[in-house]
């Protein structure tokens, strides 16, 4: 290859790199910090009251789901955290492939996540729905079943929200019709999410001690603060 056919190249490739990364930052640039704020409400209160976290999703978001869950089951925990520590009860359906193989090949793709559902979850549980179109019939119905059961629902959404939107209680739209945009807005969502309890919980342990209290299974029903702040008891 001659040295102009080099730097065609080079160029057409720094050209797309660079038409992508442009496309991405109006997508996050476009986000709503109220919706954000909104879910990460929904998410503190399922942390503070210690309630089951379920995450689906299919494809690229199924690996949302998956990363989100290793995200804030882990990430979020301090270094020297004890057995009491409040931690995120998170679990991404999309993990248990031979049940969602099973569910598939028996009842149909629409039920794989329902049906675990079904199984798991109780009233007052959170689901984060992550979906590009917001359309997927597991999804969908996936959604309609954690509504049925009293569980609240989020959700992290594309183009225009799909059925999805007015099923939720709350959500993050990435208003784009571009998958990848989409995709990679919900992992920043993810890591911003990740964040914000990473400093939450490093802030309660500098000066507020949050505890699940032994034989509670986490925090009372209102999700009270199972231990006094430091110092509080002394006038």
């Amino acid at each position: 290859m001659d040295e102009r056919r080099i730097i065609e190249s080079t160029n057409r490739r720094i050209e797309s790199a660079s038409e992508y990364l442009e496309g991405l930052k109006k997508c996050l640039n476009a986000l709503s910090l109220e919706q954000i704020a909104e879910v990460i409400g929904y998410l503190e209160q399922a942390y503070r009251e210690q309630k089951q976290v379920f995450i689906i999703g299919n494809g690229g978001s199924a690996a949302t789901a998956s990363h989100m869950a290793c995200d804030l089951g882990k990430n979020i925990v301090p270094k020297d955290a004890g057995e009491h520590t409040l931690r995120f009860r998170v679990v991404a359906l999309s993990d248990n492939v031979p049940w969602m193989t099973a569910l598939a090949n028996d009842l149909g793709y629409e039920y794989v996540f329902s049906e675990q559902l079904k199984n798991l979850a109780q009233e007052g549980d959170l689901v984060i729905a992550i979906s590009g179109s917001g359309n997927s019939p597991n999804i969908v119905e996936g959604v309609r079943v954690a509504r049925a059961l009293g569980a609240k629902v989020v959700g992290m959404l594309g183009f225009d929200g799909g059925i999805v939107r007015e099923m939720v209680d709350a959500y993050v739209l990435v208003q784009n019709d571009h998958y990848g945009y989409i995709e990679d807005t919900h992992m920043v969502l993810d890591h911003l999410f990740t964040d914000y309890f990473k400093a939450l919980t490093a802030n309660e342990k500098r000066d507020t001690i949050w505890q699940a209290t032994p034989g509670t299974n986490g925090a009372s029903k209102k999700g009270r603060r199972a231990s006094k702040l430091l110092g509080s008891d002394k006038k």
